[in-house]
């Protein structure tokens, strides 16, 4: 290559020799990249949009500006231009320089004289353009414009008007050939002009928005950098070297900081999040980004503000101040979707599924169907998973029998993943351990020695925090963007459940080692022996566990993923700012064009509604993809799916009960060890217009709009049954698994500072529930694993939750309508000591917490209710708790246990259902306290029912689990889901529902006298219970758990005697009435001489 090509001479005059030029930069092998380290795939297409002039009146062409339309816009001097020009022809000389160096090195090698060149340099580069002031030592860096630039200053000569003109065609003319070579376009010096970098045009994380270098203070030096300054500098930091250049990349949810365009490593980020507001209806008084002054006024600086951080950022210009200021704030504030602002329920996440964006959810009851969804999905996995929870355990088996899954153990699965290259996020709650006996540490070591690709961080520091009452309690598993699992369950043992709640397991066949689990009894001091049995299997009950989870697909998945992004972030910072091995992450955003619902051969040019400038965001420049490959972006060229309003909803009904009859609503996770990520399906995929859906195919694959950027197959048999175990019958026609439904879903969380670093304390679960709660028409159904909360005017529990039931059940009765509640509880808290132990304070307290609401003083709800409505009170709300028995071994005996409800679900008319991490007390929803997380789902799909003996529309998702959840409760049988598709039917509610618990109570009552009953008032009554029945039967659980052989009742004055089985078999599934009178005569709060006295009660609420 010559030089003298390069700098042309003066004869460089047209269109062609400039083209020359830029080709023989492109020979350079400055200017050649590899695949990987290209930003652009494709050459890029600048169109010059317009030429302005200074303010001043200057027509030197040096002073010109330049709108330049990519697909994203840019504003550039032209003297920017010319220092960009030189800046290549500078690397080219210096890269032309270099290789012959090379060979006169190899010359001299070969000669046997090793000689050490050093290679030249390029000086740093002012990134705004401007050309360098002469200073001393720098007379070989000023650049004088060469006659390869005359094409932009001749535009001169002439007129205003004509200037302009010409300037705009001669700028033109020379981008096009300037941007006609790739390996040009990929040189670091043209990216820097273009402002794009290696994160511009990556889909996943949103449209292409402001980029460019920038100073910042607070990042510590790369590792290995040796300070410059003088010595004191080492000493009291006074030295300007603190600044430090660093790339900026602002998206729609973040603005990161890189070490240069080429880099994709975080150096730190900020992560958008609801900023504080002195007026709610005016959003523009609080901003992301704002200017500040500095002492010296060559500095132009400017913050960003975020969450519980600041972060000061300086530019070489004021202008280019007000443009970073003005795009901040554009990012997160003008936003539709933006996260500065509060959306409905004041959540950080907006509603998601209000048009066709792939928003679907699926619910699984019990922990069998959960895990073995969340292991097949994780076995699937591409990329990236995160998860977290209030207690995680390594060694838990996701599918049973165990002894034939070994490989589905939690650490083979992700050990697996990891050495395929996924990277593992895991988040652990850190508990105080002289409260919990989690063990987090013991997980944390089990976790970071399966591979490098596993990060694991623990979370908080209590010293540091000063956080010791509260913990993280989310439980969340999130696989590639594209799936996330939430709701109650952790993965962690005793979570493990069928629907048949057996209380027994001897041998082990389900339940090995700890995880035969019952806190009632025992609480093991050490996790670390995990498969030796903590209780005797033939003397004591394993305590079974309903819960209810949900997979979400689509948006509010990567809603999900944010919250965690978050949470590990602010962790990061606190815990391990200075670990390499654990970086921070970016959140990605979802696209959406919310106008589009036509044809997907859609000519989007052509359509008004659309802004062109907001098009070109969504599409990647670099990789123009069709539009069924934009994830998440467009839906499919099938109209909409049936809505309540639809005139043909009954044809859909009767396809709906066929395949109810034929196959059984089952989800699309199969319970086989090779079933897909993706044969998640659901019941009729209901698309089409209002004229066609009649005849609609359900077995339609899910098109690719629907799962977003995946390549895991969707087998044809994803809409058929999930294979039973034959022991199934309690389920109905629902079974443990749902349909896959699209619906309208919004995530909804408690967080506050402590928990996930934001400024505002969020708690939009508890202004959804009172929201939700006061909007319910007929019915309302909740199962939680507490149930305390207060009414106005409380001023110890701060939640309304019961003012919201308390209010529209008084609404209900003033205008004599119809109106149910239904709540599910556990019977006792699921910790360890019966109620009369002396180190059984904690569950004394907890149980006098929820009678305050429930049943007991003014401050309950039943209290309340009677002295307005009397005995009518039964028929709007009622509290039920569940129970199994079984034997615990072949011949051992029979035995009984309270079935713990730890779901925390709430379904409203049969139309919304809230499923999340959040119990019902003050510690899960105020925001300051416990973080959850949960989400709204609404229904958008139907089916013809009944509410109180009237037409109602159900929704899909709601109506499905109520259904499911009720049969197995009820013990219905194939056939029987008829009984209880109203719920607030007299017929449902009163003879159904009330009868079997009270049936069901009664017997266990005869049987096994187990606690808690209405027939023990006190402590007193209590030990005379426990005292008759350990002699009796020489042994007997915490909670009277044991049943005799035979049972003796009195006839004619007869004693006679009766089996006690024969007796249990005539319980219907798990429903019983919760003991309301139970120690009714006890005051159960911690007294002087037990240390729970001393804890603040907030620790119990």
């Amino acid at each position: 290559m010559s030089t003298e090509r390069l700098i042309a001479g003066d004869a460089l005059r047209s269109d062609e020799r400039v083209h020359n030029s830029t080709a023989t930069l492109a020979m350079s092998g400055s200017f050649r990249h590899g695949e990987n380290d290209s930003i652009f795939k494709e050459l890029p297409q600048a169109t010059i949009v317009s030429v302005s002039r200074p303010d001043t009146g200057d027509m030197s062409p040096i002073l010109l500006s330049y709108t330049i339309e990519f697909k994203w816009r840019l504003r550039k001097k032209a003297s920017q231009v010319l220092y960009l020009h030189f800046a290549l022809k500078k690397r080219a000389i210096i890269e032309e320089f270099h290789e012959k160096q090379e060979q006169v090195k190899e010359w001299l090698q070969s000669l046997g004289i090793v000689d050490q060149v050093a290679v030249v340099q390029d000086d740093d580069e002012p990134d705004d353009g401007a050309i360098p002031l002469h200073h001393e030592g720098s007379s070989r860096n000023r650049n004088v414009p060469s006659r390869a630039a005359l094409p932009i200053l001749r535009p001169t000569l002439g007129g205003q008007q004509s200037v302009s003109d010409k300037a705009k065609v001669a700028m033109q003319g020379y981008l096009n050939h300037f941007l006609g070579n790739m390996d040009i376009v990929n040189s670091r010096e043209v990216c820097k002009f273009l402002e794009v970098s290696k994160l511009s045009f990556s889909r996943e994380y949103g449209p292409k928005l402001k980029e460019g270098y920038v100073m910042v203070k607070h990042l510590s030096k790369v590792s290995g950098d040796d300070d410059v300054g003088c010595f004191p500098c080492k000493w009291f930091s006074c030295c300007s070297n603190k600044w430090r250049k660093v790339w900026a990349v602002l998206k729609p949810g973040f603005l990161a900081l890189l070490e240069d365009p080429f880099d994709t490593k975080l150096l730190d980020i900020i992560v958008f999040d609801v900023l504080p507001f002195s007026n709610e209806d005016v959003k523009s008084q609080v901003y992301l980004a704002d200017q500040i002054k500095e002492h010296n006024p060559l500095y132009y600086a400017f913050k960003v503000s975020c969450g519980s951080r600041s972060t000061n950022l300086r530019v070489t210009s004021h202008g280019k101040v007000k443009e970073w200021v003005a795009a901040v704030n554009d990012a997160g504030i003008e936003c539709p979707e933006g996260w500065c602002y509060p959306h409905r329920f004041g959540s950080f996440a907006p509603p998601r599924g209000l048009n066709e964006d792939g928003s679907q959810a699926q619910w699984f009851i019990d922990g069998k169907a959960a895990f073995e969804a969340i292991a097949s999905s994780i076995e699937k996995a591409k990329s990236e998973i995160f998860i977290t929870g209030w207690w995680l355990c390594p060694e838990l088996y996701l599918r049973r029998p165990f002894q034939s899954h070994s490989s589905s153990r939690l650490d083979a699965l992700l050990e697996a993943k990891a050495k395929q290259g996924v990277q593992i996020y895991i988040l652990l709650y850190k508990e105080v351990s002289i409260a919990l006996k989690i063990n987090s540490r013991y997980s944390k070591k089990l976790f970071s020695n399966i591979h490098e690709n596993v990060r694991v961080l623990r979370y908080p520091d209590h010293l540091s925090t000063g956080i010791y009452l509260w913990s993280h309690h989310e439980k969340l598993v999130i696989i590639d963007y594209q799936i996330c699992f939430i709701g109650g369950l952790d993965l962690c043992y005793g979570r493990y459940d069928t629907v048949e709640h057996r209380v027994g397991d001897c041998p082990p066949l389900l339940w090995p080692g700890k995880d035969y689990y019952n806190p009632r009894e025992s609480e093991p001091n050490s996790w670390e022996e995990s498969m030796k049995d903590e209780l005797e299997r033939g003397k004591y009950p394993r305590m079974p566990w309903h819960d209810v989870h949900c997979a979400i697909w689509g948006p509010p998945c990567r809603d999900f993923a944010r919250h965690f992004v978050q949470r590990w972030n602010h962790a990061k910072r606190n815990k391990a700012p200075h670990e390499q091995t654990i970086p921070l992450l970016m959140p990605q955003h979802h696209m959406v064009l919310p106008h589009y619902m036509g044809n997907r051969e859609i000519d989007i040019e052509s359509k008004g509604e659309i802004d062109q400038k907001d098009l070109s965001r969504q599409d990647s420049f670099s990789s123009r993809s069709p539009f069924e490959d934009i994830p998440l972006l467009l839906p499919q060229e099938s109209g909409l799916l049936v809505s309540n309003g639809d005139k043909n909803l009954n044809g859909l009904l009767s396809k709906h009960e066929h395949l109810s009859q034929e196959h059984g609503i089952h989800g699309s996770f199969s319970t086989s060890h090779d079933s897909e990520v993706d044969s998640l399906g659901s019941d009729t995929q209901t698309k089409g217009t209002e004229d066609d859906h009649n005849s609609m195919d359900p077995r339609c694959d899910l098109e690719s709009d629907e799962m977003p950027q995946s390549d895991m197959e969707i087998p044809d048999e994803w809409w058929e049954t999930t294979a039973n175990d034959g022991s199934d019958a309690s389920a109905g026609e629902y079974g443990e698994t749902g349909p896959r439904i699209a619906c309208h879903c919004q995530v909804i969380r408690s967080v506050s500072q402590w928990s996930a670093g934001t400024s505002q304390t969020e708690e939009s679960i508890h202004n959804a529930y009172c929201s939700l709660l006061d909007k319910a028409e007929h019915f309302v159904y909740i199962e939680n694993q507490f149930f305390i909360s207060g009414l106005a005017g409380d001023e110890i529990i701060q939640n309304r939750v019961l003012e919201a039931l308390y209010q529209r059940i008084l609404r209900a009765h003033k205008e004599e309508k119809c109106f149910r509640v239904i709540i599910v509880i556990p019977l006792l808290p699921g910790f360890q000591g019966g109620l009369d132990d002396n180190g059984a304070a904690t569950v004394r307290a907890l149980v006098h917490w929820q009678y305050r609401t429930i049943s007991r003083e003014k401050t309950s709800i039943l209290h309340n209710l009677n002295a307005r409505l009397g005995p009518k009170t039964q028929d709007y709300i009622s509290f039920y708790g569940l129970r199994s028995y079984g034997r615990l071994s072949d011949a051992g005996p029979l035995a009984t246990s309270q079935v713990y409800v730890h779901s925390k679900l709430m379904i409203i008319d049969d139309r919304l259902a809230v499923i999340g991490s959040s119990n019902i007390n003050d510690r899960s929803l105020l925001g300051s306290r416990d973080s959850e997380i949960g989400v709204v789902i609404e229904d958008k799909e139907f089916l013809e029912s009944s509410m109180n003996g009237q037409p109602w529309k159900a929704g899909k998702f709601a109506h499905s689990l109520r259904c499911s959840l009720w049969s197995e409760h009820l013990g219905l049988h194939p056939g029987e889901i008829c009984k209880i598709s109203d719920p607030a039917l007299e017929q449902t509610y009163q003879k159904l529902w009330l009868a079997t618990a009270e049936n069901n109570s009664m017997i266990f009552q005869d049987v096994f006298a187990c606690i808690p009953n209405d027939l023990i008032l006190s402590r007193a009554s209590l030990r005379q219970d426990m005292a008759y029945w350990k002699e009796k039967l020489g042994h007997t659980t915490t909670d009277l758990g044991v049943a005799p052989e035979k049972l003796e009742t009195k006839e004619n004055g007869e004693i006679k005697s009766t089996d006690a089985i024969e007796r249990l078999k005539l319980v219907k599934g798990h429903l019983v009435l919760f003991p309301l009178k139970f120690m009714c005569q006890e005051d159960l709060r911690p007294v002087f001489n037990e240390s729970e006295f001393y804890a603040s009660p907030q620790v119990f609420h």
